[in-house]
């Protein structure tokens, strides 16, 4: 689906259709101030831009639930709900922010049944609910039925409902369109618009906007395992950065403990709530060691540890399918939960399982490990979706700019996010974006004509680019990267066999010829990430990362060039520009990983393993210079305390 015609400018641009990118489009849709407008004869212009066609978005791939506090099981307060996002976020969460979240979760759950989400059902007809990691009764006693599910299939419930929703409305798509700028003013403090490659034809496009949101999801390829889908690699934080916009939290990645060994594919927490048990070699049901009162439902960033240090205690169990790699997963025993259940309610994980195990979960035991899940950081926004720099002190608006879902962060997840909160965050804070930007559309007035017109100047930067590499396979350069720098720190040893000892890449030929692409580049970056970072670190292995970055890989991605002449339908073009998204984000990743000395949810620093309040709770604001700030948390009324399950 394409735009009939492209406007010379539109009132709002969303980039990204997932579940924050439409719920944003919803939320201005069915805004007061949009009836307003209609009211009076207006009808603005609303283009919605996204790289994939929207029913392939990664929101598709969510399976367990999403958090509300229905109370349909049992009784469930909304406050044990922002208890649970504040704890679970190791107390890094705005409580402003979280109180939201939690109090409005039945609301956006409801509007999303009556917006056609088919959720599974009790046998008295209410929708139906599972527990899920720490979720709980009564501020942390027990575990509760909180996340409303699907099967577990309610992302893409949630996905095919929000699209239909607003194919109904009318509002214009720009399928695989692939967003390589975002345009501000001279000033860096007005959204202008941004440019778009369509992939389809080839073609840059300059799209002028008065309003603009980013809803592009999280970063998972940074890791080579991740259950993200490919085409999560970071476009909207590095878009941002480039444009001389900060990231929050950005250090802050979620692991997520059940990834199918060796694949990275999701196992949902759902398979843990409907009764399954992670052991160790000896068969082991090991969390009650490390969560005595939670055990397999406690928080993934503490069930993620515990299997790492099962593994390293030399309690880990090969991969059927790959044991040359040794003993580096547990087992997943789901052979007590009923087949008939099992089919009912878990049938992707069931799916899943058999077709890239060869497995039957009803009998086998299944090996699992860590895996790439989640970006609690992001792009820094109000609670009203406002993008904003944090600067002197206060947060200073990027006026027209606004941000939703996973690129984002709002501050509701902390150092932590609790499972059920990621579709709750995406439909939520993206509806009330959305209402956001329809109330300043409203109200606000042209800017004055200085005669200098950026966006078209960036899209004519794209164009000479994309010319010169189709015309010219040597050509190379990127305006959003700075010059890699040169480093002494001892060189990363690149497992992928990538990069020799002295941290000079093997990416050509024996001809002299360069052979090197963005997939290689992709596989070498995510090996480093993940030695560098994965559930564990410490300040030896992000200054190896660093410079490996600095190296060989960003050298690397500046050198890349497609090798195909073709412009329409050439991946290549997409994929080098994200993967130099890629080596931008990493960067400002392993710096902000290394200023946090102390370990906080996600992030565990073996050389700082305490968590240090008197002075890191505070989110850091890192930039694409390396420069870091430290924003306070927002305290309501729940000061910082223990963390344990």
């Amino acid at each position: 689906m394409n735009p009939k015609h492209i406007e010379k400018s539109y009132d709002a641009v969303i980039v990204g259709a997932g579940a924050a990118g439409l719920s944003a489009a919803l939320g201005m849709l069915r805004s007061p101030a949009m009836a307003h407008m209609r009211a009076e004869g207006r009808e603005p212009s609303i283009l919605v831009i996204s790289k994939l066609q929207p029913l392939r978005s990664h929101t598709g791939s969510a399976e367990g639930g999403i958090a509300a506090s229905l109370g349909n099981e049992r009784h469930d307060d909304w406050h044990w709900h922002y208890f649970d996002t504040v704890k679970g976020g190791d107390w890094l969460v705005d409580q402003d922010a979280a109180r939201m979240l939690a109090e409005y979760a039945p609301e956006t759950v409801i509007n999303l049944e009556r917006s056609g989400v088919a959720f599974s059902r009790m046998t008295d007809g209410h929708i139906a609910q599972r527990r899920f990691g720490g979720h709980t009764a009564d501020f942390g006693r027990e575990p509760i039925p909180r996340a409303a599910y699907a099967a577990d299939r309610i992302g893409h419930q949630i996905l095919f409902a929000l699209w239909q929703q607003c194919v109904g409305q009318g509002v214009d798509f720009a399928d695989e369109w692939y967003v390589t700028d975002l345009v501000l003013d001279r000033s860096g403090q007005r959204a202008r618009g941004v440019v778009a490659f369509d992939i389809a034809h080839g073609e840059v496009h300059t799209i002028h906007a008065s309003t603009v949101l980013m809803a592009t999801g999280g970063a998972g390829r940074l890791f080579g395992t991740t259950s993200n889908s490919w085409d999560l690699t970071g476009d909207g934080m590095a878009l941002a950065l480039a444009a001389g916009l900060q990231v929050e939290d950005i250090e802050f990645i979620q692991f997520h403990p059940t990834g199918l060994a060796h694949t990275g594919l999701l196992l949902s927490e759902a398979a843990r709530a409907e009764g399954g048990v992670l052991r160790n070699a000896r068969g082991e049901a090991f969390m009650q060691r490390y969560a005595p009162d939670h055990g397999d439902l406690s928080a993934r960033d503490v069930v993620s540890r515990a299997v790492t240090a099962e593994i390293a205690a030399g309690r880990g169990v090969p991969d059927p399918r790959e044991p040359q790699a040794g003993p580096d997963c547990v087992w997943l025993d789901m052979t007590a939960i009923d087949p008939q259940r099992m089919r009912t309610a878990l049938p992707q994980v069931l799916e899943t399982i058999r077709t890239y195990a060869g497995l039957d979960p009803t009998r086998d035991m299944v090996p699992v490990k860590p895996t790439a899940h989640y970006t609690m950081g992001g792009i820094p926004i109000t609670t009203e979706g406002e993008v904003y720099r944090w600067q002197g002190g206060e947060r200073r608006i990027v006026d027209g700019l606004y941000a939703a879902g996973e690129c984002s962060c709002v501050g509701v997840h902390g150092a932590n996010r609790l499972g059920g909160n990621s579709l709750l965050d995406a439909c939520l804070f993206g509806g009330r974006a959305g209402a956001a930007m329809a109330a300043r559309i409203e109200t606000a007035t042209s800017p004055a004509d200085d005669g200098v017109d950026p966006v078209y100047d960036a899209a004519e930067r794209r164009r000479s680019q994309v010319a010169a590499w189709l015309q010219d396979h040597d050509a190379s350069g990127d305006e959003t990267m700075s010059a890699p720098s040169t480093s002494n720190a001892s060189d990363e040893d690149n497992e992928s066999n990538k990069s020799d000892e002295s941290g000079e890449s093997d990416a050509q030929d024996t001809d002299g010829t360069a052979s090197d692409n963005p997939y290689r580049l992709f596989a070498d970056l995510g090996a480093v990430m993940e030695r560098a970072l994965a559930v564990h670190c410490d300040a030896e292995s992000v200054a190896r990362a660093l410079n490996a970055i600095e190296r060989d890989l960003a050298p690397r991605a500046a050198a890349l060039h497609p090798h195909d002449h073709a412009a329409a339908f050439n991946q290549e073009l997409t994929a080098i520009w994200e993967a130099r998204h890629l080596i931008t984000l990493a960067r400002t990743v392993l710096r902000c990983s290394d200023a946090r000395h102390e370990s906080r949810g996600s992030l565990h620093r073996d050389d700082y393993p305490d968590r240090d309040d008197r002075r890191y709770l505070a989110h850091t604001m890192g930039d694409a210079s390396g420069a870091i700030g430290w924003q306070p948390v927002h305290i309501l009324g729940m000061p910082p305390a223990g963390r344990t399950y």
